[in-house]
């Protein structure tokens, strides 16, 4: 009986102290959000990767990571469209042949 309750308060005591550390604990990328597209407005102006991080209050390292995110992402963009999977543009109709919907409106008639 005495071991059931040592062996009670003794998991009671991990799991406090599990639980008193883990909620003091803070993730370390949760410390400052980035706004890349606030970067990406910069390096698009021309401006330089240090002049970029100074005036946003960064590191030069979270410009490079915006760059590369955004590149990825452009990447990934013209992958996906039709024209890049399959390597060329969509056909052109003919010019004769317009279809009726993009003819240009008949000239009403007018009661005279």
């Amino acid at each position: 009986m005495l071991r059931k309750k040592i062996a009670l308060v003794a998991a009671s005591a991990m799991l406090a102290t599990t639980v008193a550390f883990s909620a003091s604990a803070r993730p370390a990328f949760a410390a400052a959000k980035v706004d890349c597209d606030a970067v990406m407005n910069e390096v698009n102006s021309g401006k330089k990767a240090k002049e970029i991080a100074t005036d946003l209050s960064i590191s030069t390292s979270s410009v490079y990571r915006c760059k590369r995110h955004a590149k990825a992402a452009a990447k990934a963009a013209n992958k996906s469209s039709p024209q890049a999977m399959k390597g060329n543009e969509p056909p052109m109709a003919p010019a004769g042949a317009a279809s009726p919907a993009m003819a240009p409106p008949a000239a009403a008639a007018s009661p005279k």
